[in-house]
């Protein structure tokens, strides 16, 4: 954290002046933070003086696509940004929260003291990274990471010099960097306080991050002090069902001394004295009062849980007892297929703001993304939830058999058709929903007698009848990109238009940040109540690996895994995976003297050399610990 005492104006000039003509970077008040951010500045052609030119600036569809991908941080921090405005609100200052490119995302604030065109520059869409605007406390802050105060002529552009900032990283359960919250002002309204006001406030959108971004998992709230339990000075960890650490304020690492790159590597066992299982059910005799718990440093702190996931179920209960009920959550279709990751969020909550109201919607996405259950999902929250959903992949049918499939056909309307007609998807959907997935393999003709369909809302059968009326809420679904399939006429514009009443952009797996929590919400379907776990190593090899299939893929590798192990084996390993997705994951695995694995059998005896080695020799806890019967464990050492 950087505060200072304030230098003279006319002094930090001349030390300014003495950077841009002659290269020197030490003068007397100026510290070595604002000294990396001036010459930065000027590394970046930016001049102190002269006139500005920012090419960054977002504005009209750019700016609702940023603001889209940063909808989970502006949701938890709109409330405390109104907090803190009360805070500031009469001494002429603005709240702004920025992403990471250090674009305004949202601003809470009066302008009245700034000119029109300095308006223009603290409104969204404004870029305040340092390579558009020079040293500032937003662009500062995002380049050091830590919190920054910029006041006055300490600013690198003359310009900014009126401006007093305070400027505080927010950052993911994971160690993201998220965004930055900012307090701005007409530099005479500075305050010695307001850098500790913004670092409180961004400590407190961050603890709100981890509980919502965690919830699936066990999150452990830990003081050295009872009544610390829930302030903002609290530490917060999250651990997985298998007792990994997966999540962490950064309250919680310094407390522990810990870092963001232990995330994953570091287990509870390592951490506390008390095993997991152990506590947990200490925890649910007390009635979730906090209970001292001793970290494997010595250090003691007061800790309790807070946890949703099946885990605190699973390890809390004594044996034979039946488990606790979970904690009764309403969620809906569409709240139940969420698991945090902001982009899909931010596609769920626009499509739950047009439901009901006659607006199509067009989803797309990388085959296996789950279009068709974001599609089901919508119809089951729509006011439509009681009429039929009726899909159709227009992709896996025949283009002569298409037609009759959507519109249906009257009693002997063509050779093989059957003697009684069809009705038809359409008509099958009346009142209820109709998806149509893969709209880009639709053929040309068929895109004509849909649009007319469309406009004219009845659908008449082939080989004649009456036009029937129709009523239903259309979902189409592609991979392809239809604004290009139009520009070279393989898709009508016209039914594009009329298709695209909202287009929503579901992420593929690649790129999602919740694959930990997809990872234990497909086990548990695949193999409810088993408790099965993945080897932390296989664990780490699916996050890094790209999942061209996405969740298809992901899907069925584990449903191929619980088939492949044995009655006795709890947890997924490498001897578990088809074998054509071996080679790619070992590209991550490495054998001592960073050799590569070469195949399945070295993998299996790296991990089995590894566990003897973690168990000074002894097989049975090997055996457990690689979740193999000791059966198991002594025949693959006979085969080495």
């Amino acid at each position: 954290m950087r505060s200072h005492p304030l230098v003279p104006a006319q002094q930090l000039r001349l030390a300014r002046q003495r950077l841009t003509e002659q290269g020197l970077t030490q003068s007397p008040g100026v510290d070595a933070l604002l000294a990396r951010s001036w010459q930065r500045s000027l590394a970046a052609g930016l001049s102190p003086i002269g006139r500005l030119h920012c090419q960054d600036n977002l504005a009209g569809p750019a700016l609702q696509r940023s603001r889209a991908l940063s909808h989970e941080l502006i949701s938890h921090s709109e409330p405390v940004m109104e907090h803190l405005f009360e805070q500031v609100r009469h001494s002429h200052s603005m709240v702004i929260l920025a992403d990471p490119q250090g674009v305004l995302m949202h601003t809470r604030g009066d302008l009245d003291f700034l000119s029109k065109a300095e308006r223009v520059a603290l409104t969204c869409g404004a870029n305040w990274a340092e390579s558009q605007r020079g040293t500032n406390a937003i662009g500062t802050a995002l380049a050091e990471a830590q919190e920054v105060e910029i006041h006055g002529a300490e600013h690198y552009l003359e310009r900014n010099g009126f401006l007093t900032c305070a400027a505080a990283p927010i950052v993911s359960a994971q160690g993201q960097l998220m965004g930055i919250l900012d307090i701005s002002g007409e530099q005479r309204s500075r305050h010695p306080h307001t850098l500790g006001l913004v670092g409180t406030a961004a400590r407190m959108i961050e603890n709100s991050l981890v509980m919502a971004s965690c919830r699936h998992q066990l999150v452990l709230q830990f003081h050295a002090r009872a009544e610390g339990i829930g302030s903002v000075a609290q530490g917060l960890l999250a651990f997985s069902e298998d007792g990994w650490l997966v999540g962490a304020n950064r309250k919680g690492l310094a407390l522990l001394g810990l870092s963001a790159a232990d995330l994953q590597r570091s287990a509870w066992s390592q951490l506390f004295e008390r095993g997991l299982q152990a506590w947990l059910g200490s925890q649910r005799q007390s009635g979730g009062r906090p209970l001292l718990l001793r970290t494997q440093r010595g250090d003691a702190f007061y800790a309790q849980l807070q946890g949703r996931g099946p885990a605190v179920l699973t390890l809390a209960g004594t044996p034979g007892a039946k488990p606790a009920e979970p904690e009764a959550l309403p969620q809906d279709a569409l709240q139940r297929l969420d698991s945090g990751d902001p982009r899909w969020r931010a596609a769920a909550e626009k499509a739950r703001r047009v439901l009901g109201k006659d607006i199509p919607l067009l989803i797309l996405g990388e085959s296996g993304v789950g279009k068709e259950l974001f599609a089901k999902a919508l119809h089951d929250i729509s006011p439509r939830r009681g009429k039929p959903f009726v899909a159709l992949n227009c992709a896996a049918l025949p283009e002569s058999l298409i037609e009759a499939e959507l519109f249906g056909y009257a009693p002997g309307a063509f050779t093989g058709a059957r003697s009684q007609g069809a009705p038809g998807r359409l008509r099958e959907a009346q009142g209820g929903t109709l998806f149509l997935d893969e709209m880009g393999d639709m053929p040309l003709a068929l895109q004509t007698r849909l649009l007319r369909v469309l406009q004219e809302r009845e659908v008449q059968p082939l080989g004649g009848g009456a036009p029937v009326a129709l009523d239903v809420q259309l979902l189409c679904a592609t991979h392809q990109s239809l604004a290009q399939a139009v520009s070279e006429g393989r898709f009508r514009a016209d039914l594009y238009y009329r298709i695209n009443g909202l287009a929503l952009q579901l992420p593929p797996l690649r790129e999602r940040s919740d694959l930990e929590a997809l990872l234990d919400r497909l086990l548990q379907s695949v193999a409810p109540d088993q408790g099965l776990t993945l080897e932390p190593a296989l664990r780490e090899a699916f996050r890094a690996y790209d999942w061209p299939g996405n969740l298809r893929q992901l899907h069925q590798v584990l449903r191929t895994a619980v088939a492949l192990l044995s009655p006795q084996e709890s947890r997924i390993g490498w001897a578990h995976l088809p074998d054509d997705l071996l080679p790619q994951l070992q590209q991550r695995q490495h054998l001592p003297g960073g050799r590569p694995a070469q195949n399945l059998r070295e993998l299996s005896q790296q991990a089995i050399a590894q566990a003897l080695e973690n168990t000074r020799g002894n097989v049975s806890a090997a055996a457990r610990q690689l979740g193999i019967a000791r059966q198991t464990l002594y025949r693959r050492l006979h085969a080495r």
